[in-house]
C-alpha cells in the first residue's frame, strides 16, 4: 500500500520536540574505507538473500543497517567476518579483498574486529572473566596476570568489574549484553559489528547499550557496523555522542560534533539490494514510499 508523503516521520518529530535541527549533510565521505563491498551476491539454493550489494564504511564511521526481517543483514556481518563466502562480489576490508582468502589468513582480520549478538552468546559453563578472557586465550594470550588486568580494564569500561566472579545465569539480560561487549573489545578491535544489539531490551537498559556503542566509537574511533530494528537506538546513535564528562549520550551539537554528526549514515536493505544509503539528514528527507513507511 502506498503511503502518502505528507504522514508524520518519527525520526523528524523526535528531533523537534527535542530542540535538535538536523545537518545539510551529503552522503558523500572522503574517509578511507575501512570495509567496502563491490556488488556482493549471495543466494542458499532458490533464496537470492543479496543482489549485487555494494556500499563503503569508512574509517570511524558508524553504518546503521536497516531492513525488515530476512532482507540480509544479518549476512552481511557474517560476510564481513568471513564467516561465508559470496557466490560473487569482493568483500574488502581495509582494501584486502577476503574473499579469496584461506581461513588461515582471515584469522589475522578477524582479530581486528568484534562482534555482539543480540543473544550475547555468553558460554554458560564459564564465569564473567573467564568469558572476556576467551577471546584473549584465542589470540594466544598466556600470562594470567596480563589476562585479568586487560579483564578487568573492560569490565570496567562497560562498568562490569563486580560482576567479574559471576556467572551468566546471575546476569540480567542487559548485563550480559554489556559482558558481550567486553568480550568483543577485549582485543582492541578496530571494528565492531552488532547485531541487534538492544533487542529484546527494556528502554533504560537499550539507552545503556547505545551509550557504550558511541562511547566506543567516540573514544577510541572504531568503525562500527550496527544492525538494529529499532528506530529510536538508530536515532540515538546518529545524531548524539559520547560526553566523558557527562559519562552519557549528549546532542552532537552540544559536544563539537558536526564532524561526527557526518560520520554515521544509514543503509536499508530491501530484497537482499541497497534500497537507500545516505546520512540521517538525506533519509528523514527521502520521499520514497518504502523508506517513509520504513521510518513510521
Amino acid at each position: 500500500m502506498a503511503v502518502r508523503a505528507r504522514r508524520a516521520v518519527p525520526l523528524q518529530l523526535m528531533s523537534e520536540r527535542m530542540g535538535i535541527s538536523l545537518p545539510s549533510s551529503s552522503s558523500d565521505d572522503t574517509r578511507a574505507a575501512t570495509i567496502e563491498l563491490r556488488r556482493v551476491s549471495l543466494a542458499f539454493e532458490d533464496n537470492q538473500v543479496l543482489d549485487d550489494v555494494s556500499f563503503q564504511v569508512g574509517e570511524g564511521e558508524t553504518l546503521v543497517l536497516l531492513g525488515v526481517t530476512g532482507s540480509g543483514k544479518s549476512v552481511l556481518l557474517k560476510l564481513i567476518l568471513g564467516l561465508i563466502k559470496p557466490d560473487g562480489g569482493e568483500v574488502r576490508v581495509d582494501g584486502r579483498d577476503l574473499v579469496p582468502l584461506p581461513e588461515t589468513e582471515l584469522f589475522a582480520f578477524r582479530r581486528r574486529m568484534g562482534i555482539v549478538f543480540q543473544e550475547g552468546a555468553l558460554f554458560d559453563s564459564l564465569s564473567v572473566l573467564e568469558n572476556v578472557a576467551y577471546r584473549l586465550r584465542e589470540d594466544g594470550e598466556t600470562n594470567e596476570e596480563r589476562i585479568e588486568r586487560r579483564v578487568r580494564e573492560v569490565l570496567s569500561f562497560v562498568e562490569m568489574e563486580h560482576a567479574i566472579t559471576k556467572m551468566p545465569a546471575e546476569l540480567s539480560g542487559g548485563m550480559r549484553r554489556r559482558v558481550s561487549i567486553a568480550r568483543a573489545i577485549a582485543s582492541e578491535p578496530s571494528i565492531m559489528l552488532y547485531d541487534s544489539p538492544t533487542g529484546g531490551l527494556d528502554p533504560v537498559t537499550a539507552h545503556t547499550i547505545n551509550t557504550l556503542i558511541a562511547k566506543l566509537r567516540d573514544v577510541q574511533g572504531v568503525t562500527s557496523l550496527v544492525v538494529t530494528h529499532r528506530l529510536a537506538d538508530a536515532y540515538a546513535l546518529a545524531r548524539f555522542v559520547y560526553s566523558s564528562d557527562k559519562q552519557d549520550l549528549v546532542p552532537a551539537s552540544e559536544n563539537g560534533g558536526a564532524e561526527r554528526q557526518a560520520a554515521t549514515r544509514f543503509l536499508v536493505l530491501r530484497h537482499g539490494q541497497v534500497h537507500f544509503l545516505g546520512t540521517t539528514a538525506e533519509i528523514v528527507a527521502s520521499t520514497d514510499p518504502y523508506v517513509r513507511k520504513f521510518l513510521e
